[in-house]
């Protein structure tokens, strides 16, 4: 079928989207007939009214890593003399400056430290928890614990329940990148395969444990690529959800940054349209997520990477939630981006402009009370624009 007749077929009775029918609407749709279809999908799922948002503090616990993924410029090998690990005072002090800002989650990750073994997790987790227990703990990606179980000499499904009965809330969905085995083997051939990340991210979901899925793309990949990578991702979803009823709360994905690492300048002699990705690009990427995963009920837009008023339009075209506030950043931002903070009013004010109204949540979702913008919907000039 044509791009046409699968779009209106797939609105007219929202049958779930093939792998192969979501190739051809990728490839060859109109930009502004999938966001309007998307936008209709995020209007079914989460209404026309609310763009959620979370107030937030990434924290980066060790850039010690062995994993040498080509895209990443924030780790360093171990023995470089730029490596660091933070004592539980430092990284309790950033916790308190976020509890300052009325702050609900940290999300904290790092690379693949061999020096500490799990009493370092379990321990930092157990203080947090009581200095701080209004704060969620979102710790460490799959690929972390995976360099935690070989350590500690146990599987990752114990090593999971340990950090779970020390008082983590969550697993960050990092290191998923491209859930294509051709794809990783190019640009993060240490870092496991994607059967690995998605069992621990199933371990996780099976263990009550909130989970994100992400995607990194523009490495050069086919749409057949990143429609694989959907693909498994919502598989999961469907047995997460059937088997323990719980899953992914979300989906984000980004175009890699390439400025300042080894990748981009492996391939700065491509040609520029076969790496990273545009807004135009990146938004149809959103648009086709939207329609693709019936199973997750969020979408969400990437302003540190893409930009403020390019997460507007993906506000307007699938995504339903703004991301958060990072008030602390350093692995994005390594790679080149050049703004990675947005104060709560400047994620306010760009969710009313898109025509929305902003609620603050937390990682579950749960929306929390919020203080009213200082831009008011109402007050606009003109309304926002529904095209990009």
């Amino acid at each position: 079928m044509s791009w046409s007749q699968i779009l209106d077929s797939h609105m007219a009775s929202r049958s779930r989207l093939s792998q192969e029918d979501a190739v051809v609407l990728y490839r060859d749709a109109p930009l502004y007939a999938l966001r309007n279809a998307a936008n209709q999908r995020r209007v079914d799922m989460n209404g026309d009214k609310h763009v959620t948002y979370l107030i937030d503090r990434n924290i980066n616990y060790t850039n010690v890593c062995t994993i040498n993924c080509q895209f990443c410029s924030f780790y360093r090998a171990p023995g470089h003399e730029e490596t660091y690990t933070q004592t539980l005072d430092e990284i309790s002090q950033r916790v308190s400056e976020l509890e300052g800002i009325d702050g609900t989650r940290i999300l904290m990750q790092g690379g693949v430290n061999p020096d500490l073994g799990i009493d370092y997790y379990t321990d930092l987790l157990k203080s947090l928890r009581k200095k701080h227990p209004t704060i969620d703990l979102d710790c460490f990606s799959p690929i972390e614990i995976e360099g935690i179980a070989e350590v500690a000499n146990l599987s990752t499904l114990e090593v999971l329940t340990h950090l779970k009965g020390a008082g983590m809330h969550g697993l960050p969905g990092g290191g998923a990148e491209m859930l294509v085995e051709s794809v990783r083997n190019d640009v993060s051939p240490k870092k496991g395969s994607p059967d690995n990340w998605l069992r621990v991210m199933q371990e996780a979901q099976s263990l009550g444990l909130i989970t994100s899925a992400t995607n990194v793309f523009g490495f050069g990949e086919t749409i057949e690529n990143r429609i694989e990578h959907m693909s498994r991702v919502r598989e999961l979803q469907d047995s997460s959800l059937a088997d323990y009823s719980n899953g992914f709360t979300s989906f984000i994905a980004w175009p890699v940054q390439l400025e300042n690492n080894s990748y981009g300048k492996r391939n700065r002699g491509r040609n520029k349209f076969e790496l990273g990705a545009g807004p135009s690009e990146y938004l149809r990427h959103v648009a086709v997520s939207r329609l693709f995963f019936d199973n997750i009920d969020h979408i969400q837009a990437s302003w540190p990477t893409m930009g403020l008023s390019i997460a507007q339009m993906a506000l307007l075209g699938g995504a339903d939630d703004a991301g958060s506030t990072m008030m602390e950043e350093n692995v994005v931002s390594a790679s080149g981006t050049n703004k990675i903070q947005a104060s709560e009013l400047e994620l306010q004010d760009a969710i009313v402009r898109a025509g929305f109204v902003p609620r603050r949540r937390n990682s579950r979702y749960e929306h929390l009370e919020t203080p009213s913008p200082k831009t008011k919907l109402s007050e606009l000039a003109s309304p926002p624009p529904s095209q990009f």
